[in-house]
C-alpha cells in the first residue's frame, strides 16, 4: 500500500460516493485526511478531480495516492457492535427487510462525520452488521437539523439499487416545513441555479446565475396546506433534484423562511415575535418517501413528526392527522 494504484470501482459499486468506497476500501483513512487529498489533486477518477461527493461508475479507474500502511489485521480492530447504538437505532426503525431500513431520524443528529462531529449514524450503523458482518450503507442523507426518512441499504448490491433509484428520481420525497409567513403564490415551482459559498460559519448555498462556478441546477414543489393568522405557514414541499440545502434555501427566496432555520433564516431584522410555546428547532420533517424494491413492490412510508414540531403544531392549531403528505407536483401523480 506504499505506492500509487489504480483501481477499478466494481459492477456493484455503480452509484457509490467517492468517500464511501474510500471508506470501504481504506478503512483506515479518515475523511478529513481523503479530503486534503481531494483538494491537492492526488486522489482522481479517470484522471479527473471528484469531490467527497462525486458518484462512481463501474468501470471508472480511481487513482489512489500512497496511504501509509493500514493496521494490521486483529481481533481488537474487528468492527465492535456497541448495544447502546444499537438499541438505538432498533428504536428508529419504521421499516425492514432483507435489503434496507428506513429510520425515522431525530432532529439534531447527523448522518455522517465531519469536522468535530463524533457521533452520527453512519458510525453508529456499525452496530448493526448484516449477515456478513458488512454495516448498512447509507443510500441518501439529511442534513443534521432535519428529521424522518432515511433509508439504508443492507448490502452492497442493494445500495446499488437504490442509488439508481435516487439518481433517476423515482424515488418520491415529500418534506413537512412550518415557513415564517405564507408563501406567495400558495402553491408552485420553484427552479433555479444553487452554489457553495464560504462564510464564517463555514460554507452555506446561495442562488447563483447559470454558468457561476460550481453551479447546480436545483427544483422543487410546494403547496401550502394551512395557515395560521398568515403569520405561519404549513407547507408540503417536494424536491425533484437533491442539492445540499435545497428546500431551506427555496424557502428563502420566496421570503418565507423555515422556521429556527439557523443558517438560512433572515428575518433577524423583521419585526416579529416568536411565540414561546413553539417548539425548538428546525422545522423541516422528511415525512413520506416512496420508492419501488427490487422485488418490484412499491413501498410508502411516512415519518411522525419530532416533538419540537409536533409542539408547534398544536400552537399553530395544525392538524398532521387531517391530511396525508399529498402530491405537489401537478406535473406528476406518480
Amino acid at each position: 500500500m506504499s505506492g500509487v494504484q489504480l483501481r477499478e470501482v466494481a459492477r456493484d459499486e455503480d452509484g457509490m460516493r467517492v468517500d464511501r468506497w474510500f471508506s470501504i476500501h481504506f478503512a483506515h483513512l479518515s475523511f478529513g485526511r481523503l479530503q486534503k487529498l481531494l483538494r491537492s489533486g492526488q486522489v482522481r477518477v479517470d484522471s479527473g478531480r471528484v469531490q467527497t461527493n462525486t458518484r462512481l461508475a463501474a468501470g471508472q479507474v480511481v487513482r489512489v495516492p500512497p496511504l501509509g500502511e493500514a493496521p494490521p489485521p486483529s481481533a481488537d480492530a474487528a468492527p465492535r457492535i456497541n448495544e447502546k447504538d444499537a438499541a438505538f437505532l432498533r428504536d428508529l426503525i419504521l421499516y425492514e427487510d432483507d435489503d434496507l431500513y428506513v429510520f425515522n431520524k431525530p432532529h439534531g443528529l447527523a448522518v455522517q462525520g465531519g469536522s468535530g462531529t463524533k457521533r452520527h449514524l453512519d458510525g453508529m450503523l456499525k452496530s448493526l452488521p448484516n449477515k456478513k458482518g458488512e454495516a448498512p450503507r447509507l443510500v441518501h442523507r439529511l442534513d443534521r437539523d432535519t428529521s424522518g426518512c432515511l433509508l439504508v441499504a443492507k448490502t452492497r448490491a442493494a445500495a446499488s439499487h437504490f442509488g439508481t433509484v435516487f439518481r433517476s428520481r423515482s424515488a418520491r420525497k415529500i418534506y413537512w416545513a412550518v415557513t415564517v409567513g405564507v408563501p406567495n403564490p400558495r402553491q408552485g415551482r420553484i427552479s433555479c441555479f444553487l452554489a457553495r459559498q464560504a462564510t464564517q460559519d463555514g460554507e452555506q448555498m446561495v442562488v447563483v446565475e447559470n454558468g457561476a462556478e460550481g453551479a447546480q441546477h436545483s427544483v422543487s414543489y410546494y403547496s401550502v396546506t394551512d395557515t395560521a393568522a398568515n403569520r405561519f405557514a404549513w407547507v408540503t414541499l417536494k424536491p425533484v433534484t437533491g442539492r445540499t440545502h435545497q428546500l431551506r434555501v427555496h424557502m428563502m427566496e420566496l421570503g418565507t423562511p423555515i422556521l429556527d432555520d439557523p443558517r438560512y433564516n433572515t428575518l433577524d431584522n423583521w419585526n416579529w415575535e416568536r411565540p414561546e410555546e413553539l417548539g425548538q428547532g428546525l422545522h423541516l420533517h422528511a415525512r413520506r418517501l416512496a420508492l419501488p424494491l427490487r422485488s418490484g413492490k412499491r413501498l410508502d412510508i411516512t415519518a411522525p413528526l419530532p416533538a419540537h414540531m409536533k409542539a408547534s403544531f398544536d400552537t399553530l392549531g395544525f392538524d398532521a392527522n387531517q391530511y396525508d403528505a399529498q402530491n405537489v407536483d401537478p406535473e406528476d401523480d406518480a
